[in-house]
């Protein structure tokens, strides 16, 4: 009985076991693939995002999704909306890209670096410059991580942010990785200026769609149907 107990420290303390809790029990399965939270409309890789350009593929709801490469890399895109609560009429919009190396710590941690071709487009109808885009590079801490299966969505995988704090959980949408090239993609350096997009404060005017402008109406009559599932 002590010799069994004595093994079952000595496997919980094994550094091999520990980094990022792999092999623990409350990990089904491997963290490499294609991630995206609630409705799964936000998707990593050439559909999400055009670093060239710095543009953007509009999905219909909010989400976020990760991806991670089996040799230390990932991917990341969020789609969000901010409330105001002083003006509920000033809905801030976010679209966030980024990628780089991931490390899964013998905390249990996962520290993310992201290379320096990261950005994110805002857009503010309340504010002075409404929408614009500006380089995003910051790095992201997770205090643990944890992978269950869900009866009826299959693997599902919590991060918990640097002070403990859960993110929304993401579904496991595919088993292979969904990303863009896992290299520097532009040569950004820090004094990259935002590159404004639309100079004004007329809500009508505001666009989120490539192709054309749209009212911000749509965009707020889609955060009322579902925008904020996230």
């Amino acid at each position: 009985m002590l010799f069994t107990s004595l093994v079952s420290l000595f496997l919980l303390a094994s550094p091999a076991l520990a980094q990022g809790d792999i092999s623990a029990a409350h990990n089904l399965t491997s963290l490499v693939g294609t991630w995206s939270s609630g409705s799964r409309n936000v998707v990593t890789g050439p559909g999400f995002a055009n670093p060239n350009n710095r543009t953007f593929i509009y999905p219909p709801t909010a989400g976020v999704s990760y991806s991670f490469t089996g040799d230390g890399f990932f991917e990341s895109a969020r789609y969000r909306f901010n409330g105001n609560a002083t003006d509920p009429h000033c809905i801030t919009g976010v679209m966030v890209w980024i990628h780089g190396e991931y490390t899964l710590n013998d905390n249990s941690s996962m520290t993310l670096m992201p290379f320096s071709d990261g950005y994110q487009q805002v857009q503010d109808p309340c504010a002075a410059e409404s929408n614009f885009i500006e380089q995003y590079n910051s790095s992201e801490l997770y205090q643990s991580w944890r992978i269950f299966q869900d009866l009826q969505d299959g693997y599902k995988l919590h991060l918990f942010q640097f002070d403990g704090s859960p993110v929304a959980p993401l579904f496991l949408v595919s088993e292979e990785p969904n990303m863009l090239p896992t290299r520097p993609l532009r040569n950004d350096t820090p004094s990259f200026v935002a590159q404004s997009l639309i100079k004004t404060n007329d809500a009508a005017s505001a666009s989120w769609t490539p192709g054309g402008i749209v009212s911000l109406a749509s965009t707020l009559l889609t955060v009322a149907v579902g925008a904020f599932v996230l």
